[in-house]
């Protein structure tokens, strides 16, 4: 994991229209960007369904929330469009950002080891310094927990 303090990697995805996204387009914002396995999967879906639930919280404070999985722009668009899922959801089917964020790792899932995407989350400041990191995150409470954070 990349850690506090470290200039956060500026990167371009596109998201599920295929319009480019920069990560510099949100210079002078903070920024919750996080990463998630597979779209419309029971975990990953609660985590959207409770980011998409707190939004409104995130946009008073002019935060704005960010995700990241290896799934294909059509895959987010009807993921967004199923869920109502009002934030910016990105594709990194190269995993080159998902590398660069340090959250491809080793996992194991029923006694089989292989290698896949780390439920993260990443708190970038508006100079676009990494202001916090959440390495292990429990999809129904993590919105809330990271609207806690920001509300000091």
């Amino acid at each position: 994991m990349l850690t506090e303090g470290t200039k956060a990697p500026d990167f371009t995805l596109t998201d599920k229209e295929g319009h480019p996204v920069s990560l510099s387009d949100y210079a002078g914002r903070r920024v919750v960007l996080y990463f998630y396995p597979k779209d419309n999967t029971p975990g990953c879906t609660r985590e959207a369904c409770a980011f998409a639930a707190a939004y409104e919280g995130f946009r008073a404070k002019d935060v704005a929330v960010i995700g990241i999985s290896r799934d294909s722009e059509a895959s987010h668009r009807k993921f967004a469009e199923k869920y109502h899922l009002p934030f910016v959801i990105l594709s990194d089917p190269d995993t080159t950002v998902i590398k660069a964020y340090d959250v491809w790792q080793e996992k194991k899932l029923y006694g089989k080891i292989g290698f896949g995407v780390v439920r993260a989350t990443y708190i970038i400041g508006a100079d676009g310094v990494i202001q916090k990191v959440f390495p292990k995150v429990k999809p129904d409470t993590h919105a809330a927990e990271i609207l806690a954070y920001l509300n000091g």
